[in-house]
């Protein structure tokens, strides 16, 4: 083609502006992807007096001779710039153009995508990671994004100024693009991100069925074996499976998890069993060497349910870590409680904020509450009792969440089963697997100084002292130590409480042959110490019962405004009674519940002997056990 001619069709070309390119950097490219002669799209970031600076990215900048502006700016102005020297030392040299028309091309520093589980093999090189936003922690320095994909967690570091927001267009639960050099930061891999960006809702629906596909496989718990045969807990297997898949699940993308249980043995127990699992399944996941900290709480509810009080100190505490450290809102989970109608309450406040629940518990169920729950494990669905108690349970979807720790909380099923005077035949079966460790005697005192550092640890969890208390911590010496001193504590102080109240019960032989003793603890014990009402009455019961031998047993241990009742014989069924006395006793201000055969009352001060008397006209009508 002769000169003039090809020059005739460049002048052509250049004349029409729909084929003018600009190229907009990616926040990854350095210098080496800038290319004289092209024209790039960048912002204003300062004057000077011999003309403009303009960035090309976040990394990347140039200078625009004054000689070359052609038109007025102020900062952040977008303008079009092409290059005209990258010099030896790195200076850019630009001149600003003008086009009405143009079309934009994207440039993205080349790099591999690879997934989380692959970047221990990349150290030092670049890479790209997709994924979903799992938090956003704002540091002084840095801001962290916690990443999620199919195959685990990775945390990036990216850095625009000390304390302030990288990214601020990302959000918790986007799916993105990072790209970043993978290094070492105090022993654990971390991303050095060069550049994030918001997948397009097509891409990121193709992301988020890939992660959904492979969590989905993840999470699927092991199909081991119970510790001891149990047809009610075979029967509860498939629900015990999905509980464990959920919180396995939040485990694998860092939700957090706040697991609330009962202030009693059976309890702790149970939820120290899962805690165990949980914990050292957010080790191997990955993540900061501190996540089992912030992104897992123990705490301890008062009441056998999931109080007003729980769910407000829940939210407030979610609320702040949200807000503050960019995280998920999290799983609750309720064990030893959650099943009834008392925690119905707490779930409405709760679904304001669509908070997730599943619940562990062996208390008498209300059909009320399981539209709040995801999942729900209770011996009452599959023809069970409360026999079968929520350390048992506890433990056995517990080894479904990581079956490693199984040597670790093989005992807390007989510990909670002692401690809760099961009477199920899975009581023998549990004592018998571990009696050469935990012979029934120790698991009786570790029971005990459970009960008993709990009242003095109040809403705290005592995750260590705990830990010592049922010799999870291999410290075996310490562990004999601290369970001597607390159970002489304990001994002592329920030695104290029972010769102030034994001389003070009112005995009465109700029409069934029911024998029924009535205790005001109010007056006739000792208040604010060890051994509370509860268990007081409880003590006191399990000395009536051994007086009474053969007999049938109900004990009363009552306060201003509660009742406490403990059945031995007598075939209660205590939700019920509840539930029918708030009906017939208008102005009662009656609640409560618990077991068929063990649980508590409230109701207005004024009303207590109506109260009182109309419940023992109920528990004089029950059948009594030949």
């Amino acid at each position: 083609m002769p000169v003039s001619l090809l020059c005739v069709v460049k002048k052509m070309q250049n004349n029409d502006s729909n084929n003018v390119l600009v190229y907009r950097l990616g926040a990854g490219c350095d210098l080496a992807d800038v290319e004289a002669g092209n024209i790039y799209q960048g912002k204003v970031q300062g004057f000077a007096t011999f003309g403009m600076f303009v960035q090309l990215n976040d990394r990347i900048k140039g200078l625009v001779h004054k000689s070359n502006v052609k038109a007025e700016h102020k900062e952040r102005d977008s303008v079009l710039v092409k290059v005209r020297e990258v010099r030896p030392n790195g200076n850019i040299d630009l001149e600003e153009v003008q086009h009405q028309v143009y079309q934009v091309e994207n440039v993205e520093r080349k790099s591999t995508t690879v997934r989380i589980i692959d970047l221990p093999e990349k150290l030092g090189k670049t890479v790209a990671i997709e994924g979903e936003i799992a938090q956003i922690k704002q540091t002084s320095g840095p801001t962290i994004f916690t990443i999620i994909d199919e195959t685990g967690t990775q945390n990036g570091a990216a850095f625009i100024e000390a304390g302030v927001r990288a990214y601020p267009e990302a959000e918790l639960g986007n799916m993105v693009k990072l790209i970043g050099e993978v290094m070492m930061r105090n022993g654990q891999l971390q991303i050095e991100v060069d550049g994030l960006s918001i997948l397009t809702d097509e891409e990121a629906e193709v992301v988020r069925v890939r992660i959904e596909k492979a969590l989905d496989v993840r999470s699927e718990p092991e199909n081991v074996p119970l510790l001891v045969p149990s047809e009610v807990m075979e029967k509860l297997r498939p629900e015990m499976k999905k509980v464990a898949k959920i919180i396995r699940k939040a485990v694998f993308t860092s939700q957090p998890i706040i697991l609330r249980h009962h202030a009693d043995a059976d309890g702790i127990c149970s939820a120290v069993a899962i805690e165990q699992a949980v914990v050292s399944l957010i080790r191997e996941s990955g993540g900061d060497f501190d996540a089992e900290y912030f992104l897992f709480k123990r705490a301890p509810s008062k009441a056998p349910f999931y109080e007003i009080e729980d769910i407000t100190r829940d939210l407030d505490f979610s609320l702040k870590d949200h807000v503050r450290f960019g995280q998920k809102m999290p799983l609750v989970i309720l064990t030893d409680n959650g099943s009834t109608e008392e925690d119905e309450p707490s779930y409405k406040i709760a679904s304001v904020y669509d908070i997730p629940f599943v619940v562990i518990d062996h208390h008498h169920p209300d059909t009320t509450i399981d539209k709040y729950l995801l999942a729900h494990v209770n011996p009452y669905h599959v023809g069970g009792d409360f026999g079968i108690t929520a350390g048992m349970l506890g433990t056995e979807v517990a080894r479904m969440i990581n079956p490693k720790v199984e040597s670790l909380i093989s005992h807390l099923p007989a510990v909670a089963a002692v401690g809760d005077r099961s009477e199920a035949p899975e009581r023998a079966l549990y004592l018998a697997l571990v009696r050469d460790n935990f012979p029934e005697s120790a698991c009786k005192d570790i029971a005990l100084a459970l009960d008993y550092e709990q009242f003095w640890l109040r809403f705290n969890d005592g995750r260590e002292i705990v830990k010592d208390i049922l010799n999870l911590t291999g410290n075996t010496e310490r562990h004999k130590k601290l369970l001597a001193l607390l159970i002489d504590g304990a001994n002592t102080m329920i030695a104290d409480q029972m010769s102030a109240c034994m001389a003070h019960i009112e005995p009465r032989v109700l029409k069934n042959d029911a024998r029924l003793f009535l205790l005001d603890v109010e007056i006739h014990a000792h208040k604010f110490t060890f051994p509370p009402p509860g268990k007081t009455s409880g003590e006191v019961h399990d000395r009536l019962c051994q007086q009474n031998v053969g007999k049938p047993v109900v004990t009363i241990g009552f306060g201003p405004d509660f009742a406490v009742l403990r059945s031995r014989g007598v075939l209660m069924n205590i939700p019920k009674m509840v539930r029918e006395l708030r009906v017939e006793i208008p102005g009662g201000g009656i609640s409560g519940g618990g077991h068929l055969v063990v649980g508590s009352i409230k109701f207005v001060e004024g009303m207590r002997s109506v109260v009182i008397e109309a419940l023992i006209d109920k528990i004089a009508n029950a059948q009594v056990q030949q």
